[in-house]
């Protein structure tokens, strides 16, 4: 049976009212409502609206005096009960919660937002990540189960930034904690609506309110200030290896999502057309904004044309050098100062890409060059040798560079070049399984696709549970409810315990 794009759409549809029907009949009063009044009595205590405070300390007092109560007052039945509450949420306010995030950021596109907004509510996993570990002997019982942290101190992203704020917050919630956000200053206003959403969420289904706060003015010192805090005992950032950089350096315990330039790689046993299609999918989606999307390609010189022409066959236009060179001249500005900027450390980088591009509409870039193409155009793509700044940049805009290698080998070694060492995510499209296991040996990537789009590296037309925080740096990769607890041992000695 052959679906057409219109038969995959209505199934989507249909599958989405399903789920939102099954979330929105399932949301009973959690057992300890009666601490709707506690709650209630905190907000009194330190103002903020719904879990948005002016003042730093009151945000982290807030969550810290919530979390307590949580923890004391509710059992991980409730903290399921609150999770369903806050999917719900998040599915029946996408869309205002979609234009929010566009019409304040100006990055990526609104179709594109509301699939991730569907994508964290619905693929977030909640208590049931949490399991416990048994050892039973003659000697008695240990258990080992994993407890919260407390406070966690959160850094979010312009580029997810309620999506993240979702994600982490179902997490977070799941392990049994609280957690103060400060995020992106471009993103603040989404953000606030986000986390009141939340909050209210949760105190309509009898949980306690300021679980999740913001600081309603982010900026580098609030941050600071959350984390010198006392009472948050992790803190969790989804950035640049600057910001990771400064996390680790707290002297706290410290989850860091960094940077990527994820490459992929197309050899010469791939199905061509299947992978010029995945690759169009991963590389435009939300304007190439992802951190795990496509940023370059390598391809074996023997299918390259043929790549290149099922690209443009699917949604790419290509680039000529003097197009190319236009976009360079509006797209990127030189590194005159020698600094470092955006999701990199390095100073000595000749170029960086112009803030007013990151994330426009490939129709955007064409409109700027006079040119017309008679149809849509989801990405733009260029022929360009392994050192144009394209490759070596995270640029985050809807432009793929393609350079060809002579074989596989050289194909592996710039891919394993242009990545940068950040270990962050790659793709490669090939039929050939020791191809494919040679270049994941070799990249050692957090993520690594195989013959799909980027998108399935986070569940999104892959298998596996979704994420917004990649902490590829510090080790946690695909971050989950088990990511944000500390392990506590329970052990029971006197006597054995087995029946057996």
């Amino acid at each position: 049976m052959n679906l057409t794009e219109a038969d995959v759409q209505k199934i989507v549809s249909s599958v989405m009212t399903n789920i939102e029907k099954k979330l929105s009949d399932t949301i009973p009063t959690v057992s300890a409502a009666a601490q709707v009044e506690p709650a209630r009595q905190a907000k009194a205590a330190f103002g903020g609206d719904h879990g948005v405070f002016d003042r730093v300390e009151d945000a982290v007092k807030a969550a810290h005096q919530a979390q307590a109560n949580f923890v004391k007052n509710y059992k991980l039945e409730d903290r399921e009960t609150m999770i369903t509450a806050i999917r719900q949420a998040t599915l029946a306010n996408r869309n205002e919660l979609a234009q929010m995030i566009v019409s304040e950021t100006k990055l990526g596109k609104l179709a594109h937002k509301l699939d991730k907004l569907e994508l964290t509510a619905v693929k977030t996993p909640g208590t049931e990540d949490l399991k416990t570990l048994a050892f039973s002997g003659d000697s008695g019982l240990t258990i080992v189960e994993q407890g919260p942290f407390g406070v966690i101190g959160a850094v979010t992203p312009v580029t997810n930034p309620v999506e993240t704020i979702i994600n982490n917050s179902i997490g977070m919630i799941a392990s049994g904690n609280a957690v103060v956000f400060n995020v992106h200053p471009s993103s603040k206003k989404c953000s606030a609506f986000a986390v009141q959403m939340i909050n209210q969420a949760m105190l309509a289904a009898g949980g306690p309110e300021n679980l999740v706060t913001m600081v309603k003015e982010p900026t580098k010192e609030t941050l600071d200030q959350i984390v010198a805090a006392p009472e948050t005992k992790l803190l969790v950032g989804t950035g640049g290896p600057g910001l990771v950089k400064a996390l680790l350096s707290s002297g706290k315990k410290a989850i860091g999502a960094g940077a990527g330039n994820p490459p992929v790689l197309v050899d010469e046993t791939a199905d061509i057309e299947h992978a010029a299609k995945e690759i169009i999918k991963g590389a435009s989606f939300d304007n190439n904004i992802l951190c795990i999307a496509e940023k370059e390609v390598f391809v074996v010189d023997s299918v390259a044309d043929d790549l290149i022409y099922h690209m443009m066959n699917n949604g790419a236009y290509r680039l000529d050098q003097e197009e190319l060179e236009q976009v360079m001249s509006f797209a990127l500005e030189a590194n005159e100062k020698q600094v470092a900027r955006g999701c990199s450390l390095d100073t000595k980088r000749v170029y960086h890409t112009v803030k007013d591009w990151i994330g426009k509409d490939a129709m955007a870039f064409l409109n700027k060059l006079g040119v017309n193409p008679g149809k849509e155009i989801d990405l733009l793509i260029c022929e360009v040798d392994f050192d144009h700044p394209f490759v070596q940049l995270e640029q985050m805009m809807p432009v793929l560079p393609i350079v060809r290698a002579r074989n596989l080998d050289e194909a592996i070694d710039m891919a394993v070049k242009a990545e940068h060492g950040n270990r962050h995510t790659a793709m490669m499209h090939s039929r050939d399984v020791d191809n494919l296991t040679r270049f994941a040996r070799a990249i050692g990537t957090t993520i690594f696709v195989k013959n799909a789009s980027s998108l399935a590296g986070v569940g999104f037309g892959g298998e596996g549970h979704t994420t917004m925080t990649i902490a590829g740096p510090t080790g946690e990769g695909i971050t989950s409810a088990r990511t944000f607890t500390r392990q506590r041992r329970c052990v029971l000695a006197e006597g054995a315990f087995r029946i057996v």
